[in-house]
C-alpha cells in the first residue's frame, strides 16, 4: 500500500499546467474554455488573481507576529527564543515579511508552500530556506513517513524528511499534498481568461470601428481612390481632436457596440466577482468598488481579516508548532496578531474601551496597550 502511494505522490504538482503557447492555441480554436488545467504564470495575468493573491499575502506579511509560552496561569512573551529570532531574520536573503509574502503567494497559486528549517548543533531553529513548489515531489516512504524531493535548476537532487521542512497547504484531498484553488477551478479561469482575449481582440484587434463615412452616391474607381486619401486626412482629424470637414454630401456616423460585444464586456465584471469568490476576497479589497458604499466597503476589511485571514493564520500558527518549535519548546507558540484588523471604528472602539473598564475587566493602561501607547506616567506622592 505504501508502495501505491509513493507512486502516486511522485509527482511535482500541476506539471502538466498549459504554457502562453498552448493557450493561443487552447481558446483560439473550437475548443471549450478552461478545459484541463490552468497555470499559476497564466492565472496571474488576469489582473483580478493577481490583486487577490497580492491582498492576502501582503496583508498577511504586515500582521505582527509573536512568540509565548504558555502556562496555566496565562503566557509570557518570549523576545530571546531562537523561533523569535526567526520571525525577525528568517534567514540571509529575506525579511519576515518577504518570507511571509513568499509563502502565502505559493501557497494561494501552487497549493504547497515549502520552506526548510536549519539548525544549529544544538538542534534550534536559525533559518528558513524558501523552495519553489515546482522544484518539489512528494514521496510517502515504505515506513508511512513523507519525504520531499528537491531537485533544484542547478545542483544535486536532495531529500528532506517532514521533520526538516515548514509546509504550508491551502486545502488538501489527500491530507499530504494541498491542491491549489486554480487547479479546483480551471473552468472558471479559462472563462475570464478567454474573455480577456476576446475583449484585447475588440479593441486592439480592429474589431471595432468608431463610425463610417456616408456617400450621397455611387463612386467611380478615380473618386473611390482619391475618396481614400481624404478619409486618412478625417482620420487623422479625429484622432487629433479637430473637426473634420466634409464635403460634397458626405456624412460621418457613429456606430456603437453591438449588444453581443456590451455583453461580452459585461461578463468580464461578472469574472471579477467570481474569482474573488475563488480566493475568498471580498471585491472591494481588489479595487472593485461597483456594488461598493462607504459602509460596506468598511465592513469588507473586516469581513475579509475574519474569514480569509484568520484561516490562514491558525494554519501559519499550527504548522510553526508542528515543525520549527523543538521537543524542548512543546509549550511554545507563535501568534499572528490580526487585533488591529479586527478593530471597528475609532468611536465604537473606544465605547467598547470604556465597558471594558467601567466593568473592571481591563484598566486604562491595559487599554493604552492595546492601542499601542506607553503607560501613563506615574506620579510621585509629593505631587
Amino acid at each position: 500500500m505504501a508502495g501505491l502511494l509513493s507512486r502516486i505522490l511522485r509527482r511535482p504538482v500541476e506539471t502538466r499546467a498549459l504554457d502562453y503557447e498552448n493557450f493561443r492555441r487552447f481558446f483560439g480554436i473550437a475548443q471549450t474554455p478552461g478545459a484541463g488545467h490552468v497555470s499559476p504564470r497564466l492565472a496571474e495575468n488576469l489582473a483580478t488573481v493577481t490583486a487577490c493573491v497580492g491582498a492576502v499575502a501582503s496583508v498577511m506579511a504586515s500582521l505582527p507576529a509573536y512568540v509565548y509560552r504558555k502556562a496555566p496561569g496565562g503566557r509570557t512573551e518570549l523576545h530571546d527564543h531562537p523561533v523569535a529570532r526567526l520571525v525577525r531574520r528568517p534567514n540571509s536573503h529575506q525579511s519576515w515579511p518577504d518570507l511571509l509574502e513568499w509563502l502565502m503567494a505559493q501557497a494561494l497559486l501552487h497549493g504547497n508552500a515549502l520552506a526548510e528549517i536549519q539548525y544549529d548543533a544544538a538542534g534550534r531553529a536559525t533559518a528558513l530556506v524558501p523552495i519553489p513548489w515546482p522544484l518539489v515531489s512528494v514521496v510517502v516512504l515504505p515506513s508511512g513517513r513523507i519525504a520531499y524531493d528537491i531537485a533544484p535548476a542547478n545542483g544535486p537532487r536532495r531529500r528532506l524528511l517532514e521533520g526538516e521542512v515548514f509546509h504550508l497547504r491551502d486545502r488538501s484531498d489527500d491530507g499530504i499534498v494541498g491542491r491549489s484553488r486554480i487547479s479546483r477551478a480551471p473552468e472558471v479561469l479559462g472563462i475570464a481568461i478567454s474573455a480577456n482575449a476576446a475583449v484585447n481582440k475588440l479593441y486592439s484587434g480592429g474589431l471595432w470601428a468608431r463610425g463610417f463615412i456616408e456617400a450621397p452616391s455611387f463612386m467611380t474607381e478615380t473618386q473611390r481612390n482619391d475618396a481614400e486619401r481624404w478619409v486618412s486626412k478625417i482620420r487623422e482629424a479625429i484622432q487629433l481632436g479637430r473637426l473634420p470637414l466634409l464635403e460634397g454630401g458626405f456624412r460621418f456616423n457613429n456606430a456603437s457596440i453591438s449588444p453581443e460585444d456590451a455583453e461580452l464586456l459585461a461578463s468580464r465584471r461578472f469574472s471579477v466577482e467570481e474569482l474573488c469568490r475563488l480566493f475568498q476576497v471580498p471585491p472591494p479589497i481588489v479595487q472593485d468598488l461597483s456594488h461598493g458604499t462607504f459602509t460596506n466597503s468598511r465592513e469588507a476589511g473586516r469581513w475579509f481579516a475574519q474569514f480569509s485571514l484568520a484561516p490562514w493564520a491558525r494554519k501559519i500558527e499550527a504548522e510553526f508548532e508542528r515543525s520549527v518549535f523543538g521537543p524542548g519548546s512543546a509549550d511554545c507558540m507563535l501568534e499572528m496578531d490580526l487585533s488591529a484588523l479586527m478593530r471597528a471604528d475609532a468611536e465604537a472602539r473606544w465605547q467598547s474601551h470604556k465597558i471594558a473598564v467601567d466593568a473592571g475587566i481591563l484598566d486604562p493602561d491595559e487599554i493604552r496597550e492595546i492601542e499601542g501607547w506607553n503607560p501613563r506616567a506615574q506620579q510621585s506622592p509629593e505631587a
